[in-house]
Order: structure tokens, then sequence, then C-alpha cells
């Protein structure tokens, strides 16, 4: 018997049963979207603290109201406060070039006095330690391998404090900064939920690896920062298209908005700036270090499904179909174009300068192309050098101490240690009556309650996404996968945990779901309180826990020195060392 006839038999009630395969997945754990108004779908309302809360703190509904609307911004902007305190604390320590600091930091400081890398000498970093004003930029061009946009911040806060330690770790603890006050806000707009975008952020201020990359002149935590920007812009654009949808819909006698097919699948949503914007950061990302291409890509598919699912939610038949029509060629020109303008852009400095490294190829080794007739010199030439460097990374296989497999990542299983001395007892801050040398460290860890707890933040989002159709969970599971899962494709080449901290702003999103999936909805009987108790206590167990872990390896991430024996009891895992 076909299901038409079944449906024929059984009237309405075989109407309503939901698909075969919805049935299967029920024993997984798959639950039905529950059913709500097509307006509160489209546009989700922000979550509201019971009047319990306001009820204990002794708030009259007037007051309330007010601190309910003050804390969507004053949250966030205490905790990154206190971010900012903390990344800022003693940010010139220790004073001296930590790990590839040793690169970056010079070339941005070549970079803002002449709009080109210089060919450094290789033993300049003590003098220019000891007196930088007495060391000159090189004018020999010099050869490097990621483009210029990274290196550009860290030279404006140089340009500012000086080329030493602070001035060239000032603009990276901005940005570590901002992007915390980013995810506060981006959580909230995520979850509807004030507390846990807060919540959120706060992660994000006591993860080890953010924090160390904060203060340290590497380029990944300014790529970090573009990357999460373009999400937060993406998720705007998002709410601003749901809401156009939402106006546009018809609205019956009763002032419900109901579903119109005609509408979902014509209405042009017109102008979308945030989309513009994104594609400018997803530029600026890509111009700061190449694997920016990979979020490119992730972020234009998932903009695009945002944009099928909100037709779909608004009535439209054949949401794949209008989309195609109506908006991929706009999400296409405002992304792509936008971001190729920049990347390139980006490169001015080399552009109009004749000193840049191959910035002359055009016209000696490569004047016999035969594409010189259609393309400018400089053009050609950036075109070279960009595959010369496209060749070096994919043949960068020597070796390195601290290299590790990106498998390994999310388990914390090979931290790279950017700064190490052993003190004798008396000196650097090691105690006068130590019986052996201190160690004094600058460990690139992640905290590893909170990654731990992350590995199973992680699979709860795919179990989520996958069997509960959320979209968040999915938009999370798309972001950790754009910053992660391309250098799986690498595995022969030299990579590094640090990488990982492009992703690490949506681990801490996935940590906050899953806190919140423990706490559980608001309840009226006796029994849905005392689940949420429950709840509510074990959340706050695992973040006191992951603070905790980040105050007990705070030596590690700041240098800090300490006895031989408290760095030993610090050494969780023997690859650590």
């Amino acid at each position: 018997m076909t299901s038409t006839a079944h449906k024929a038999l059984h009237g309405q009630d075989a109407a309503k049963e939901p698909p075969p395969w919805r049935q299967r997945l029920r024993r997984f754990g798959y639950v039905p979207r529950p059913v709500t108004g097509l307006r509160e779908r489209l546009v989700p309302p922000y979550a509201r603290p019971s009047d319990r809360v306001w009820t204990v703190l002794g708030a009259p509904p007037a007051v309330a109201g007010r601190l309910w609307r003050l804390a969507a911004w004053g949250g966030p902007l205490l905790v990154a406060l206190v971010a900012g305190l903390l990344r800022f604390w003693n940010l010139g320590q220790p004073h001296a070039v930590i790990f590839d600091e040793t690169y970056y930091a010079k070339d941005a400081w070549a970079l803002i006095n002449q709009g080109y890398e210089g060919s450094w000498p290789k033993d300049v970093d003590a003098r220019i330690l000891a007196n930088p004003d007495a060391v000159a930029v090189p004018t020999d061009p010099g050869y490097v391998v990621h483009p210029p946009v990274g290196k550009w911040v860290i030279g404006l806060g140089e340009w500012m404090f000086g080329f030493d330690p602070f001035g060239w770790r000032f603009m990276v603890a901005v940005l570590g900064t901002l992007s915390v006050l980013m995810l506060c806000r981006i959580g909230r707009r995520l979850f509807r939920s004030t507390f846990l975008g807060c919540l959120a952020g706060a992660l994000l201020a006591v993860d080890g690896l953010h924090f160390v990359m904060s203060r340290t002149a590497l380029l990944d935590q300014v790529l970090m920062f573009f990357v999460l920007a373009a999400f937060g812009c993406l998720l705007i654009d998002r709410d601003h298209s749901r809401r156009r949808l939402a106006a546009a819909l018809p609205v019956d006698a009763d002032g419900v908005l109901r579903p119109d097919a005609a509408v979902a699948e014509t209405l042009r949503l017109g102008w979308r700036p945030w989309r513009i914007a994104a594609g400018l950061m997803l530029g600026l990302a890509a111009a700061t270090k190449w694997n920016g291409l990979y979020v490119l890509a992730a972020f234009g598919v998932l903009t695009v499904l945002w944009d099928v699912g909100a037709r779909r939610t608004a009535g439209a038949f054949r949401p794949y179909e209008s989309v195609l029509k109506r908006d991929l060629v706009p999400a296409f020109v405002s992304t792509v174009p936008v971001a190729v303008v920049t990347y390139i852009a980006s490169w001015s400095g080399w552009i109009f300068t004749d000193k840049g490294y191959f910035r002359n190829w055009a016209t000696t080794e490569g004047k016999d192309s035969s594409w010189s007739w259609l393309f400018p010199d400089w053009w050609r030439s950036l075109w070279h050098y960009e595959s010369e460097v496209y060749s070096f990374h994919i043949n960068l296989t020597s070796g390195h101490t601290y290299q590790s497999n990106p498998w390994s990542w999310i388990v914390l299983g090979r931290p790279v240690s950017y700064f190490y001395e052993d003190p004798r007892a008396g000196q650097d801050g090691c105690p006068a009556n130590a019986t052996e040398k201190c160690a004094r460290e600058v460990l690139a860890i992640g905290t590893p309650l909170l990654w731990w707890a992350a590995c199973f933040a992680l699979l709860y989002v795919l179990w989520r996404w996958f069997f509960r159709r959320d979209w968040r969970a999915g938009a999370i599971a798309c972001a950790v996968a754009a910053g992660w899962v391309p250098w799986f494709f690498y595995q022969e080449r030299t990579i590094f945990l640090f990488y990982a901290v492009v992703f690490v702003p949506f681990l801490c999103l996935a940590v906050a779901m899953m806190i919140g999936a423990m706490l559980g909805p608001p309840g009226t009987d006796e029994t849905a309180e005392r689940r949420r108790t429950i709840g509510a206590v074990g959340a706050g167990v695992l973040v006191l826990l992951i603070v905790w872990n980040f105050i007990y390896f705070w030596p590690l991430y700041t240098g800090e020195s300490i006895p031989m024996d408290d760095w030993r009891d610090r050494m969780w895992l023997d690859t650590w060392v």
C-alpha cells in the first residue's frame, strides 16, 4: 500500500504522522521541532531572567527591566574589561623575542617604516632588545611567506609605543580583548541569552592558548579576530534578512503572521551591508594567513544555507531554487570579490615600491611571459611571488621539536614552548632560598579542563545539529571545521598546536551551549526545579574548575619563575615537556 493510500484510508491522523525516517531517528534522541509562532521562528526573542532572580535581588519591575536592557552591553563589557586587565598586565614581559616574534615583529617594523619587509641580520634580536633606536631598518628586501595584514596590525602597536616587546605585542592584546567582547555579543545573539553569551566570552577570557596568543606578536591571533568578526557580521545579517522576511509576510485577522509561498520565493532581501562587512573581514583574514581562504569558502556556504532555511520557514515550496535565483549571486558578489579586492589592497605597500622582494620580477626574469600584454607588471610580479610562497608552504616538511598532528590538538597533545629559562636562586624572580634552579616558561597551551570539556561539547553539538536540526549547533560545527579540518590535508607539513587558536572561540561557544543544556529550561513544577538546580550545580562546578585550572597554569602562561617541582607538577602529560 502506498503512502498516499495510507493517508486516504486513515484520514487526517495519518497526514499528521511524521515521516518514517523521523520515527527511526527517535531512538537516537531525535525530537521534532516544537510548534511555535512563525514570527518567533524567524526572529526568536531574547530570553529574560525569571522573576525569581529579580525578587532575590530586591529589584522592582521597572528597575528589573532597565537592568535587563543594560546587561545586553554591560555584561559583555565587564567580561571584556577583566580579559583586558589579564592580557595587558605586565605585557612587556618576558623582555625577549619569543618564538616567531623574531620574524613578525621585525617585518612589522620594516613595513611601518618603508612599506616592505627587509632582510634582517640573524644576530640582531639582542641589539634590538638592548637599544632599538640604534638598529637601522635594512633596505634589502626580505623573503616572507605570509601576507602583510597581520604584520601591519603588529606594526601599528610598534608605531605607537616603540620597537620593543610591549610595542609589538600591544595590538595583538587589543584584538585579543576585543575578541572576548565580540564573542559575548555573538553568543548572546546566537543563543538569545545574555547569560550564555557572557559565559562563552568568559570561557575565552580564561583559555590559556587564547591568553598566550594575545600576549605574543604572532599572526594567528590576528587571523582569529577577523574570522570571529566575519562570523558575527554574518550572524547579524541573518537576523536582519529574516526580519525583512517577517515584515513582508501577511498577517491574518487575529494578528498572527502567516507563511506565504509567493513572498517567501520572490522577495528580494535588498541591500545587505553586514554581508559585505563579512567579505571585508574574510579578506583581511586571508591577507593575514592563507588558511583564511578555507574559512571564506565555509562561511559562504553557511550564509547561503541560512537563506535557504529562512525562505523555507517563511513558506517557500522550493527554497533552494528560490535562493539560487534571488540570493546566490548577491551572496557571492558581497563576499568573494570584496575579499579578493581587500587581499590585493593589503599588498599596497609592496605594490607602490620598487624594492620589495620579487617586486621587479615581471621586468627581469619574467619579461618574456606570454601574459605580459594582458596584466600589468606589478600583478605578474605578485602572482609569481604568491606561487613561490605556495610552493614553500606545501613543501615545508622539516621537523620541529614542537610540531604536532592536528588529531592531537583538541586534547592538547603537544603544546609549544615559546620561551624557557632556568634562572638560579635569587635571579629573575627565583626565590633566594631555592635548592635548585627555577623554571620560567611561556607555554602555548589551552586551559586543559576547558579543552577536554570541549571534546564532549563538540560531540553534543554534532548530535544536536544532526538529530535536533539545531542551526546554532550547525553554525558552531561549521566554524570549528573551517579552522581545523583543512590542516588534516597537510599532516606531513610542519604544523603546530597554536594554529588552533582560530577556532578556540567556537569551542567556547560549544561549551557554553552544552552548559546551557545542563542547566535546562525553566520549569514551574517541583521536578523541573529540582532538575534545574542539579544542572546549575553541575554547570557551576565545571566553570569554577575551568577558572581554577587557568589560575593554576598562570605561571606557564606569563613566564613567571616558579620552583622546578612546581613546574614538574604542571606537566600533566609527558608530551608537554
